[in-house]
């Protein structure tokens, strides 16, 4: 009996890998779900500044070099497939400006390159076809903070790597001193301590 309950536990944990490693293999299942977070490193006040900023807990060393995160995901699909993927962006953010590339709604940026060297940076890199994109645009910085939700469709190549890139740039951020909530994303009903966008993936569609 122990070795007959031992092979079906087994087998059990090989049907549910299986299972993961096919789900995670779907064309965007990698992406979905996930946050940028630029946390702030002191708590949050009861009755924040207007316009307060504050230092980014992200910072283990220089501000100006730490200040930052990037995480590498597989897209997923096969090779050879192009897809139009749908995401959907809902944070609590600070503006940013971007040149040289070209301006989609309010706040989506595709290409270009980075316009002012202290706000923080939001930006997704699509190996193939090689490609990126910025999340939090707008036409001045200045000591604000906003919530976004909005949608976007991107096309990415099975088989692609999805870089996703956050950059302080100096160490210091607005801070969420208004205690905005983006309503069904965590940590609501409560104010999240600093700055986030998360990425959902609505819809992954083959491209014919």
């Amino acid at each position: 009996m122990k070795i007959a309950a031992g092979l079906f536990a087994s087998l059990l944990l090989m049907i549910v890998a299986t299972a993961v490693a096919e789900d995670t293999a779907k064309p965007g299942a990698s992406l979905n779900g996930f946050r940028f977070e630029f946390p702030c490193r002191d708590p949050m006040p009861e009755n924040p500044k207007e316009g307060a900023d504050g230092v980014s807990g992200l910072v283990k060393g220089d501000p100006n070099t730490t200040d930052n995160f990037t995480v590498e995901k597989d897209f997923g699909g096969e090779k050879g497939k192009k897809y139009a993927v749908t995401l959907r962006f809902r944070g609590v953010v600070e503006p940013m400006m971007y040149k040289n590339g070209k301006q989609v709604g309010d706040y989506f940026y595709i290409g270009g390159e980075k316009n002012n060297g202290t706000y923080n940076i939001y930006q997704i890199k699509v190996s193939s076809p090689e490609s990126h994109y910025f999340l939090n645009r707008q036409d001045a910085v200045g000591h604000k903070i906003f919530t976004i939700d909005y949608t976007q469709t991107i096309e990415i190549d099975g088989g692609a790597k999805i870089t996703l890139h956050g950059d302080g740039q100096n160490g210091r951020m607005i801070t969420n001193f208004k205690k905005l909530v983006v309503p069904d994303v965590a940590p609501a009903p409560k104010p999240y301590n600093g700055q986030f966008i998360q990425v959902d993936v609505v819809e992954v569609k083959e491209v014919k």
